[in-house]
C-alpha cells in the first residue's frame, strides 16, 4: 500500500510541476510544553508540521483544522494566525498559512498518510526535517520577526 501511494505523490508532483496551478496550503504550529507536534508522511522521508491543502470553498480556518483532526487527530480551541508564507521552488507557485496553538486535544489517530506523530522539543528537532517547517519553528523561537515571506 505504501509503495502505490508513493508513486501517486510522485506523480502529483509531476502533474503539478508540468501544469503549474497556484496552490494554497495551511500548516499548524502544535506547542506544548515546549515542543512542537511534527508528522512524518509514508510518502515522504522528512518530518513536516501538520497540515495540506486548502478544498474547493473551505476556509483557510477550516481547513487546519480539518488537516489537524485528519492528520494526528487533533481538536484545535485556540488557534491564531502565525504568517503567510510562499514557495517558488521546483517550479512550484505554493502559498501556505500557518497557524498555531497551544490548546489542542489528540485522540491518539492518524490517517493512512501518517507514518509517525511526535512531539520535539522545539530547540531539538530531527535533521531531517523539512526545511520549511524549521523556518517556522526558529520563526516561533524568535529568530526572525517578519509575518510573511518565503517557505
Amino acid at each position: 500500500m505504501n509503495i502505490i501511494i508513493k508513486i501517486l505523490y510522485q506523480a502529483s508532483k509531476l502533474l503539478l510541476q508540468l501544469f503549474r496551478p497556484m496552490t494554497m496550503g495551511v500548516r499548524i504550529l502544535m506547542v506544548r510544553n515546549d515542543q512542537v507536534l511534527l508528522v512524518k508522511h509514508v510518502y515522504e522521508d522528512r518530518w513536516y508540521l501538520p497540515g495540506g491543502l486548502v478544498e474547493k470553498g473551505e476556509t483557510l480556518e477550516t481547513a487546519v483544522r480539518r488537516e489537524a483532526f485528519e492528520e494526528v487527530g487533533a481538536t484545535i480551541h485556540d488557534l491564531t494566525l502565525f504568517g503567510a508564507f510562499s514557495n517558488f521552488k521546483e517550479r512550484r507557485n505554493d502559498h501556505i498559512m500557518v497557524f498555531e496553538t497551544h490548546d489542542f486535544d489528540l485522540n491518539g489517530t492518524s490517517d493512512h498518510e501518517i507514518e509517525r506523530v511526535e512531539f520535539f522539543l522545539l530547540t531539538d528537532v530531527p535533521e531531517n526535517t523539512s526545511p520549511g517547517s524549521c523556518n517556522r519553528i526558529n520563526d516561533y523561537l524568535g529568530k526572525r520577526t517578519e509575518q510573511f515571506g518565503i517557505w
